[in-house]
């Protein structure tokens, strides 16, 4: 197998960006919610305008993982202001991992993460954290293995239907 490398996503990379945003999201929970949730959310979320103004902001950053010089998918991470959530400035947030379906298995979900955890520590972040739908329960049990615990809730809006993320907290080794 080839060697992953991650790069930083610029504006310039827009189109593949809002691609692989749709097309990860699709495969990861279009089968639990209607088309016409999903549909709306997929054009609101990953609209050119909404993708532009996250890229823009200081306080986040989107990397691709790319494999055999294809985009196999993505993170995004934030801090400060930029967090979904007010869980303070020692705080640093995942808030995407998506990875394209023919690229699973193979610890690119991993690579991401631990990308994200050096930038957190680089930071001198006190801990990360992260939502998880809370019928995602492949993906929780994944982070569970990884040191995260629950710290509480929030409600994420897809199309007309809300639903509970799992707000999930590790605490950094550099503190």
């Amino acid at each position: 197998m080839t060697t992953p490398v991650l790069k930083q996503v610029q504006l310039a990379d827009l189109t593949t960006l809002q691609q692989i945003s749709r097309e990860t999201f699709a495969d990861t929970f279009g089968s639990e919610n209607s088309a016409s949730d999903l549909a709306e959310y997929l054009e609101t979320a990953y609209s050119n305008e909404q993708l532009t103004s996250e890229l823009a902001n200081p306080e986040s950053a989107f990397y691709f993982v790319q494999l055999a010089d294809q985009v196999a998918g993505y993170l995004k991470v934030n801090w400060g202001q930029a967090q979904s959530e007010k869980l303070g400035a020692t705080g640093f947030e995942i808030e995407r991992i998506y990875i394209r379906p023919q690229f699973k298995r193979h610890g690119l979900g991993r690579l991401l993460y631990q990308h994200a955890v050096d930038q957190a520590e680089q930071a001198d972040k006190e801990f990360i954290w992260l939502g998880v739908w809370e019928r995602n329960y492949p993906a929780q049990a994944f982070y569970k293995k990884l040191g995260f615990y629950q710290v509480g809730q929030h409600t994420f809006t897809l199309g007309e239907d809300p639903q509970t993320d799992l707000l999930m907290r590790r605490d950094l080794n550099n503190h």
